[in-house]
């Protein structure tokens, strides 16, 4: 791929980091912020921090690294600018973007970047690697666009790995992009997006299904279902079950958190979805009417 200038362009290696301290007062300070583009972070208000893309991509053969180190005591909020397109390259390689995040003790993180949108032929990995003190929290929000309008996906693999005081909370993995696959009404079907959200630490409204219902046949648990969906949505209130919208499932986990995994045609349904979701796994867990008044 040759630039503006004629030169062609190589393959991009860049490791950015963010690591917070604890003032005396007791507030937050970006001790280390760290950019290496095009992993650009501004720090855009107290505790928070907006990545801005300041290079095309990532593109093939693009390694990219984010670290995130939140002190004990804490907070740090990172968003995006715009959403990030990744794009096929000049190399046979993937691209790859890993990203290492570490909370304290009493810590949160919330990271809510923008859509990531899969260009037809690219080839992306993604790792997160999510470590949590036994007290701290997290809001850990992800959401990828099967290409943009009217064409096929690029090929995408995500894995994501979160453990809390180093048991293992949730270890998650997507792919898509195979077209032996994507069309199943067991995987994707007609989606045009997929999200999910992790909301974990002190305070969520994650119980295991099976601890809570007590119940194990498929009947049972498909009732216990229902009856929950129905009970939040009567209260508002989240009852420590799994809840299920149109392309929407709520799902507390066995440790201390909630999954929120979403599918949908288009970012703005995939968006609101999430929020639907999001809103009933938080703490309290108060459910507004469903997107479109479906449920």
């Amino acid at each position: 791929m040759r630039t503006s200038s004629g030169d062609v362009r190589s393959s991009v290696r860049a490791h950015a980091s963010i690591r917070t301290e604890l003032l005396s007062g007791g507030g937050t300070r970006l001790e280390t912020l760290r950019s290496d583009p095009p992993l650009t972070l501004r720090q855009t208000g107290p505790g928070v921090v907006h990545l801005v893309s300041t290079a095309a991509g990532p593109l093939g053969g693009d390694r990219l690294r984010l670290d995130i180190d939140v002190a004990p005591g804490t907070m740090l909020d990172i968003r995006s600018i715009a959403s990030t397109l990744v794009l096929p390259g000049p190399f046979a390689e993937d691209s790859v973007m890993v990203v290492n995040a570490r909370v304290g003790a009493g810590a949160s993180l919330r990271f809510a970047p923008e859509p990531t949108v899969l260009a037809a032929g690219c080839c992306h990995r993604v790792a997160v690697r999510l470590s949590l003190a036994r007290d701290a929290t997290v809001f850990w929000r992800e959401e990828i666009v099967f290409g943009r309008h009217g064409e096929r996906p690029g090929r995408c693999r995500s894995r994501f790995d979160a453990v809390v005081d180093g048991m293992p909370l949730l270890r998650q993995e997507l792919v898509v992009g195979d077209p032996a696959s994507d069309g199943s009404p067991a995987v994707y079907g007609t989606a045009r997006c997929v999200g999910s959200t992790l909301v974990a630490g002190r305070g969520a409204t994650g119980t295991a299904l099976g601890e809570t219902t007590r119940e194990t046949t498929r009947e049972a648990t498909e009732d216990a279902t229902r009856r929950g969906h129905a009970e939040a949505v009567r209260t508002g209130k989240a009852v420590g079950r799994a809840v299920l919208g149109d392309g929407c499932a709520v799902l507390p986990l066995a440790g201390p958190g909630v999954l929120v995994s979403v599918l949908a045609d288009d970012a703005v349904q995939l968006r609101e979805r999430l929020e639907w979701g999001e809103a009933l796994a938080a703490p309290g867990g108060v459910a507004p009417a469903f997107p479109s008044g479906q449920r």
